[in-house]
């Protein structure tokens, strides 16, 4: 059994990407509101690493104020033709604006219009307001590259647990737990 979070993290992640037939970057994560009931929704992880899990948004949406108000979080990717998922808790801090910047710049143009047009979590009167914004921002940045919008960036997870459980026969399902201690990381297995 591995005995470094990443790299089984970043194993299970590679085996669900060539076996999933859906989104496998699909995570979801619980934030906490301020009227300490919990949201719970899906986002895209884009980037992983021993600093944390990184997924970007819209400044303005409920997710990131709610990251905002209070930085913690809970996430899971689940596999389900794998019998896999990964779950796990931990601190939430902003990205530096460089590696949102190298992050937007990847991004499809439609996604980047997308991103201006539309002001995340806010009520609007119908889908016909939406396309109206875009075709707004279509032609305010018409024949120029779409620049970040200003509320809008990356928020990083850095787990201080991280569970991997493997789904088996009889509900005898492995759980490994990793818990950060200090630099490093603590392994422990659970009963299913």
């Amino acid at each position: 059994m591995q005995h470094d979070p990443w790299q089984l993290f970043s194993a299970w992640l590679d085996a669900a990407t060539a076996t999933e037939p859906r989104v496998p970057e699909a995570m979801q994560i619980a934030t906490i509101g301020t009227d300490g009931m919990p949201s719970l929704r899906t986002v895209l992880l884009k980037d992983h690493d021993p600093r944390g899990l990184t997924f970007y948004t819209n400044l303005g949406s409920q997710k990131a104020r709610e990251l905002q108000a209070t930085p913690r979080a809970a996430f899971l990717l689940h596999y389900k033709g794998l019998e896999r998922q990964v779950r796990g808790e931990g601190t939430v801090t902003p990205v530096a604006d460089e590696e949102a910047d190298a992050y937007w710049a990847t991004r499809p143009r439609g996604s980047q219009v997308g991103a201006w047009a539309s002001r995340q979590s806010t009520e609007i009167a119908g889908r016909d307001e939406l396309l109206a914004a875009v075709a707004e921002m279509e032609a305010r940045f018409a024949g120029v590259p779409v620049p970040r919008p200003p509320f809008w960036s990356g928020f990083r997870i850095a787990p201080t647990r991280i569970e991997f459980w493997q789904g088996h026969a009889d509900r005898l399902h492995d759980r490994q737990v990793f818990t950060r201690e200090g630099g490093g990381w603590r392994r422990t297995l659970l009963a299913p």
